[in-house]
């Protein structure tokens, strides 16, 4: 996968862009970014934020190890299936996003 179609999958998938990276938020914080996907020229890290403020590389992996999943999209080659909690984080960014749509229009 490239940068561009990791953006457009992280987009389509309830990531924001917060601060110049697509970004995961917590339910009770969503301006402040707990996890972000950081995209270099040859590679992208996963980071999560700790409580003390520092950010903290999950993983990471070359742009052309990664591969979407055939079935679900997800990309392969960065840890989203192992790393505890981080599809529930997913789940609910991407139902929040999904529900604001669903509101009063102004």
């Amino acid at each position: 996968m490239t940068k561009d179609e990791l953006t457009t999958w992280a987009l389509a998938n309830g990531w924001t862009v917060i601060a110049g990276h697509p970004s995961l938020t917590k339910p009770s914080a969503p301006k402040e970014a707990v996890v972000r996907m950081v995209c270099k020229a040859t590679v992208v890290n996963i980071e999560a934020k700790k409580p003390a403020g520092k950010w903290e590389k999950l993983s990471g992996a070359a742009y052309g190890a990664i591969e979407p999943d055939p079935e679900t999209g997800l990309p392969r080659g960065l840890g989203f299936t192992t790393l505890e909690g981080f599809r529930m984080l997913m789940e609910d960014n991407k139902n929040r996003t999904v529900f604001a749509n669903f509101g009063p229009k102004r």
